[in-house]
């Protein structure tokens, strides 16, 4: 079981949302809090199914962050009885995974899923991915398509070719051996996200890359398991032009990264926050 550690104080969570709503509650003597976050944003046509897979045994809480979606996906949210956080306005992928974070330590969480709502990862996968952390092994667990056969799911090849090489790139300058780092489901461990400035990382779809050098810079423990992907047409999916930006922000993260290692350019994005802050 985790070792409790005192809770630092969070910033604002952007959002109309009652402040009760967020209030934390005891885990049991036996068992650590798992709350599952939902960044969101037109996700209507396959939250529910998302939600149905999740193994709502092991979970505490599920909170969904809707990013000012042009769909019903608050009012189906609502009806399946999430918590949910509205944005004021849209703050990015990066943006919305900060008011999931926020919200998650504000409710107490021991351990984070960060789960898409697309039904393109499988949520049943869950309590695989969070048993390292709820062991105190991991402080950080990706899902991994590249353990399987992510072409046999529907991957685009030239989005096969582009993960694999920025993977590759990735490996060498955080001296991991991991499969994959670009997924869409995460676990993390309380103490992970209370050490690492996860609010000074981008708003846009690399913050998942600035969080994962933030991990390696303040020597958190990454593991990994294997996911099954889905992609068709309901699904989200960055098109070949954001991935292209996508792909040099990555690049931009290693190289920041890299000087920060040898001291030539130390970057506090990638500095263990200093108690309460």
């Amino acid at each position: 079981m985790p070792k409790k550690r005192p809770e630092p104080a969070t910033d604002p969570i952007p959002a109309a949302v009652p402040a009760t709503a967020l209030e934390a509650e005891p885990a049991t003597p036996t068992r650590p809090r798992v709350v599952v976050v939902m960044p969101a944003y037109n996700a209507a046509r396959t939250l529910e199914r998302t939600y149905r897979d999740i193994p709502h045994e092991i979970v505490d809480k599920i909170i969904l962050v809707d990013d000012v979606s042009r769909d019903d996906t608050v009012a189906i949210a609502r009806q399946l009885g999430l918590d949910v956080i509205i944005h004021r306005q849209n703050l990015g992928y990066g943006g919305n995974q900060k008011t999931c974070y926020d919200a998650a330590l504000e409710a107490g969480a021991d351990a984070v899923v960060m789960l898409h709502p697309d039904y393109q990862y499988d949520a049943t996968r869950i309590p695989d991915l969070v048993a390292p952390i709820l062991r105190d092994e991991k402080d950080l667990m990706l899902g991994s398509r590249f353990l399987g056969d992510p072409l046999a799911g529907g991957m685009p090849r030239w989005k096969y070719v582009s993960n694999r090489f920025l993977t590759g790139t990735e490996n060498l300058a955080f001296g991991l051996h991991l499969s994959e780092y670009h997924t869409g489901f995460r676990a993390y461990s309380r103490h992970l996200l209370e050490t690492i400035p996860y609010r000074l990382n981008s708003d846009d779809f690399v913050f998942d890359q600035d969080l994962v050098a933030q991990a390696v810079a303040c020597g958190m423990r990454i593991g990994e398991i294997a996911v099954p992907t889905r992609y068709f047409e309901e699904a989200s999916s960055v098109g070949f032009r954001r991935s292209v930006v996508y792909g040099f922000a990555t690049l931009r993260v290693v190289l920041r990264f890299l000087l920060h290692r040898v001291r030539l350019r130390r970057s506090g994005r990638l500095a263990a926050r200093k108690p309460g802050a």
